[in-house]
């Protein structure tokens, strides 16, 4: 195992330490428990955003807290769930007095831990809604999940809701929104290689040199097929159909497209299937009126990739164009 690391149990404390000292004007870091807050958190009369996860997804969540997406985020150990108390440290460090939502990806710890923690901070008079999002179309009931994991479509719900939060929207509003884009988003992975848990110090999973595994988890579960490697044409288009045909999409519609690296792909071969989904999608009459290409969702050094769809209407485009100023995303600042 070669790895830029001291040792695996300070990993995430020294991780989080670096990232506050590289953005300490954007964000603030909080230990024992660990997380992340706005710089100016508590924002009075604002809605607060707070997600959440094992860490190894990097820029997610952390890279995304700051103006205009998460007020706070909470890192669990590497592909390890937070606690509860993180999570309830968290909302009560950025309840500026308007109500906290609780942005969760579908994974059993995650879901558990923010229900602990939702639960403990209403005892405290602070009012708190929770939305799940589940927009991977790979399979169901995964080995972390009861029914469809989260993935990419958490990073555009944070964005988008974190836009309403700042506008001045209710606690309910931005709940109902989050809801929306959850139900509009769908997402699809696969993996080239496998990655290595720091803790574990070997592959997560054995992967030979002229195979791949399509519908992938982002903790490296398997997903639908394990199948010979093909070109990056026919990958996008195994990866887009089932999207398409899930929601379903349909011509006319106006959407985002998002291309990710799990991690080890380089923006290079990412192009490369922005370009052949978009020209896919394009034949379809589906317009791609938005966009987001790079590493924003990862699972450590995994080589491989993530195609997620939201469809849009006006109001979530003009929320995803809002500015927004984080570490890891910023725009129109």
């Amino acid at each position: 195992m070669k790895k830029l690391i001291n040792s695996p149990e300070n990993v995430v404390l020294e991780s989080i330490t670096g990232l506050g000292a590289a953005f300490s004007e954007l964000i603030k870091i909080h230990t024992n428990p660990n997380y992340i807050t706005r710089a100016d958190a508590p924002v009075e009369n604002k809605v607060a955003l707070v997600s959440g996860g094992g860490s190894g997804h990097e820029p997610m969540h952390g890279g995304f807290v700051g103006r205009g997406m998460l007020d706070a985020a909470c890192p669990g150990a590497v592909f390890t769930s937070p606690t509860p108390d993180q999570m309830f440290e968290a909302t009560k460090a950025v309840n500026g007095g308007k109500g906290v939502l609780h942005i969760v990806k579908n994974y059993t710890g995650d879901v558990l831990n923010f229900e602990m923690a939702a639960d403990l901070a209403r005892a405290e008079g602070i009012e708190v809604e929770a939305v799940v999002i589940d927009d991977d179309v790979a399979v169901k009931d995964s080995l972390w999940t009861a029914g469809r994991r989260g993935v990419g479509t958490t990073v555009l719900a944070e964005k988008i809701c974190g836009a309403a939060a700042e506008a001045g929207h209710s606690l309910k509003e931005v709940a109902a929104l989050c809801q929306n884009v959850n139900k509009n988003g769908r997402s699809m992975g696969m993996a080239l290689t496998s990655c290595i848990v720091p803790h574990a110090g070997k592959p997560t999973f054995d992967l030979p040199e002229d195979e791949m595994e399509i519908g992938i988890g982002i903790h490296g579960e398997p997903g639908r097929t394990r199948t010979k490697l093909k070109s990056a044409d026919e990958i996008t288009e195994v990866l887009l159909q089932p999207i398409v045909e899930d929601l379903p999409y349909k011509s006319g519609d106006e959407v985002l497209l998002f291309v990710n690296s799990m991690g080890g792909t380089p923006l290079l071969e990412l192009f490369v299937v922005y370009g052949k989904a978009h020209e896919i999608l394009t034949r379809q009459g589906i317009k791609v009126t938005r966009s987001l290409v790079g590493p924003y969702i990862t699972s450590l050094e995994m080589a491989g990739a993530s195609i997620t769809l939201l469809k849009l209407d006006d109001e979530m485009t003009k929320l995803w164009d809002a500015p927004v100023l984080t570490p890891a995303l910023r725009w129109g600042v």
